[in-house]
């Protein structure tokens, strides 16, 4: 869904049919160690532009609202697993680095079985 700072992002929802008001990011929302949440913080939240450059489904985001300069500046910080090999994503817009070999390895196969033409 879009968000208010236009960009498609797969966490946040809102509902504005027949009167309701409804904005949350569920991917922060289901963080219970979090501060709260507000739809300002799409603006500079790094999780659509991680989901655009890196779509492995063996990786899990956590994302938290944290407090910078005197609690005068909220943030969006991002957590990234990988479920796969069970290892911290130091750098979620690359991934882990253990799955990506296979997808190349994966690829290189199906060159190799396909006839060329």
């Amino acid at each position: 869904m879009r968000t208010p700072a236009g960009t498609e992002c797969p966490y946040y929802y809102e509902d504005f049919y027949r009167g309701r008001s409804t904005q949350e990011c569920r991917l922060i929302g289901s963080n219970p160690r979090t501060e709260r949440w507000e739809p300002k913080l799409c603006a500079r939240c790094p999780v659509p532009a991680i989901r655009r450059a890196n779509a492995c489904r063996n990786m899990v985001l956590e994302a938290r609202v944290v407090r910078r300069w005197f609690g005068l500046v909220h943030r969006v910080e991002v957590y990234a697993v990988c479920v796969e090999y069970q290892v911290e994503v130091k750098d979620p817009f690359v991934g882990c680095g253990h799955c990506h070999p296979d997808a190349t390895r994966l690829f290189e196969a199906a060159e190799v079985i396909e006839p060329n033409a």
